[in-house]
């Protein structure tokens, strides 16, 4: 990994780095601090300096598209707008908001009227996203509000024409996909046709590119981007999470990832059950066969967080493993639920690194 403090000479004295997100053959992101006209702001930097050489020509294709997005986006308060842009790296500003997959919008019918109205301002300003079939490119606002993130695919069309409109109607079509799993029955009768019908570019790249595209990222490069977390989070949590619960003293265990300063995504466990002691249950890991490397961060705990089905709440564990804790009270259902959290949050194991979508 990157030392973040190392911070490109075009940023020199204006940008300081907390912590490393995400590191790829395409760029690093950082979260920190940005100096503006109107102070210091909280901010993310996407720096392609460290890329491999051979990657340098399309990161920073992708610089340039993500900044050319930020500009329009972000001035129409969708978006975090563009702070810097320079040969090597980009800022962006930063929006207080949870990524879908974390916030679940259930029942929530008003974050999708927001998220259709976001989709018309960028529409009408010929922009597409482009990269909203991702769960963690939509953000909702403390307010309730949808906001958009990572620009990287976006395209700004000079006129609106068959090209656009296809790109327009996929980005709904996206959005449908989420309303479809969130709020079903809000579905009306044109957005069910919407969903059932592709555009023919889109059926070609399924039918042909989408299985290159997979073979090369997930196969040469062995990057995985399921909600952003990274191929040990895909691969090495499920061994994990399943050795934990082989042992006599566990009732239960979950693996949620976090970014992590030296191994790029960490993997924090919560391991729920009594009279269980850490070390012994790191030793218990190392006599795995499989050796699968260690999680960053272990904590047992009395209980987990569940929902009224039982399910483990991993949306609440995210946050405590990413330090973002002021993110959780809007959360928690009920002062039983409150209580099992803050204990769990007492007793964190991650006190510095705070994450940034």
């Amino acid at each position: 990994m990157t030392d973040p403090d190392n911070i490109p000479s075009e940023l020199s004295g204006r940008f300081k780095s907390r912590v490393v997100l995400k590191q790829d053959v395409f760029s690093t992101v950082e979260r920190g601090t940005f100096v503006s006209p109107n102070g210091n702001v909280e901010a993310v930097l996407r720096r392609i300096d460290l890329v491999p050489w051979w990657s340098y020509g399309i990161a920073r294709h992708f610089l340039k598209r993500e900044a050319r997005g930020l500009a329009i986006a972000g001035a129409l308060g969708i978006a975090p707008p563009l702070l810097f842009l320079g040969k090597t790296v980009l800022v962006r500003g930063w929006i207080d908001g949870l990524p879908l997959h974390i916030a679940k919008p259930e029942g929530d019918l008003n974050f999708f009227r927001s998220a259709r109205k976001a989709l018309r301002l960028i529409h009408r300003e010929g922009l597409t996203h482009n990269d909203l079939a991702k769960e963690q490119n939509w953000l909702r606002t403390p307010a309730g509000a949808a906001a958009l993130t990572d620009f990287q695919l976006a395209t700004h069309f000079g006129r609106r024409g068959p090209l656009f409109r296809m790109a327009a109607y996929e980005d709904l079509r996206h959005m449908l996909k989420h309303k479809r799993r969130y709020v079903p029955a809000a579905l009306t009768a044109t957005e069910k046709r919407i969903l059932a019908r592709k555009t023919l570019p889109t059926r070609i790249w399924m039918a042909t590119g989408k299985k290159v595209y997979y073979w090369i990222t997930r196969g040469l490069l062995n990057f995985t981007d399921r909600e952003g977390s990274g191929p040990r989070f895909v691969n090495d949590a499920p061994r994990l999470t399943a050795r934990l619960k082989q042992h006599e003293g566990v009732r239960d265990a979950v693996i949620v990832p976090f970014p992590d300063r030296r191994t790029g995504t960490g993997l924090y466990a919560f391991v729920e059950g009594e009279q269980l002691s850490e070390s012994d249950l790191t030793r218990f890991l190392t006599e795995d066969p499989a050796r699968v490397t260690q999680p960053e961060r272990l904590q047992v705990v009395e209980r987990l967080p569940r929902n009224a089905n039982g399910e483990i709440r991993t949306d609440i564990l995210q946050l405590v493993a990413m330090n973002q804790i002021d993110l959780i009270d809007p959360l928690l259902a009920n002062d039983t639920e409150k209580e099992v959290v803050a204990r769990i949050v007492a007793g964190r194991q991650n006190l510095r690194d705070r994450f940034a979508f």
